[in-house]
C-alpha cells in the first residue's frame, strides 16, 4: 500500500473512532428527559420521548420527569408527562409521589387527574407524611376536599398521630379546618404529645382557627 492510501485508511480510522466516540459520550434519551424537564422545557420533553425515552425516567433523586414538573411549578409539564403514559405512582427515593408534589404544591386539576389515573392516596414518604398531610398543611383546601372524596379517611392519623384537622389548624388554615370538620373530623384526638387540634391552633395564635375549633367542640 502507498504512503497515500496508507495515510487515507488511517485518516478514515480516526473518523471512525471520533464518531464512536462522540455518540459514546451523547446523553441517552432518558437522561435527556428529566434534564428538559428540570429545565422547563416541554418541547425537548417530547423530542426525548419520541426518541425512546421511558416515561418513568428517574434522575439520581429517583426523580420522574412529572414528580421534576411538580416541584418545578410547572403542572402543564405534569400533564404532558400524564399523558406520556408516566407511571402515577412512581415514587422518588425520598417517597415523595406525584399526588403528594401536587398536593403540596395545591394543584387540585392535577391531583384530580392523577386520582383519576389510579395515583395511591394512602402512599406515605420517608417522613409519613401522606399526600393529605401535605395538602393540609399548606391550607390547599381545593386538594383536600377532593382527597376527602376519593375516600381518604378525615381522623387518619401519622406516625406522630397528627389527623389532617391538626396539621391545617397548626398553621392557622380556617378554610381548611372548616372543610375537614364538615367531613367529619373529630376534635377530640390528641397527637402523641396529647394535644388536640385546638391546643394546636391555640399555640400558634391563630384565633379565628380557635373560635371555629371552640364552636365544633361544643356541637
Amino acid at each position: 500500500m502507498s504512503l497515500r492510501g496508507a495515510a487515507w485508511v488511517a485518516a478514515l480510522l480516526c473518523a471512525l473512532l471520533a464518531a464512536s466516540g462522540a455518540s459514546a459520550q451523547e446523553p441517552s434519551a432518558n437522561v435527556r428527559l428529566v434534564a428538559a424537564a428540570r429545565a422547563g422545557d416541554g418541547v425537548g420533553m417530547a423530542r426525548a420521548l419520541a426518541e425512546g425515552a421511558t416515561p418513568n425516567a428517574r434522575n439520581r433523586l429517583g426523580e420522574t420527569a412529572l414528580v421534576i414538573a411538580l416541584k418545578s411549578k410547572r403542572p402543564d409539564l405534569a400533564l404532558q408527562m400524564i399523558a406520556a403514559g408516566a407511571d402515577v405512582n412512581v415514587a422518588a427515593a425520598n417517597g415523595v409521589t406525584p399526588l403528594m408534589a401536587a398536593a403540596h404544591a395545591g394543584y387540585a386539576p392535577i391531583a384530580r387527574e392523577l386520582l383519576a389515573k389510579g395515583a395511591d392516596f394512602q402512599a406515605e414518604d420517608r417522613l409519613k407524611k401522606t399526600a393529605m398531610t401535605y395538602a393540609a398543611g399548606q391550607g390547599h383546601t381545593d386538594v383536600v376536599v377532593l382527597l376527602l372524596g376519593a375516600g381518604v379517611d378525615p381522623n387518619a392519623i401519622d406516625a406522630h398521630e397528627l389527623t389532617a384537622l391538626m396539621w391545617a389548624a397548626g398553621y392557622g388554615h380556617t378554610d381548611t379546618v372548616e372543610a375537614l370538620l364538615k367531613a367529619g373530623a373529630r376534635t377530640d384526638l390528641k397527637d402523641d404529645r396529647g394535644k388536640s387540634a385546638l391546643d394546636i391552633a391555640r399555640e400558634g395564635n391563630f384565633d379565628a382557627t380557635v373560635k371555629l375549633l371552640v364552636a365544633a367542640g361544643k356541637t
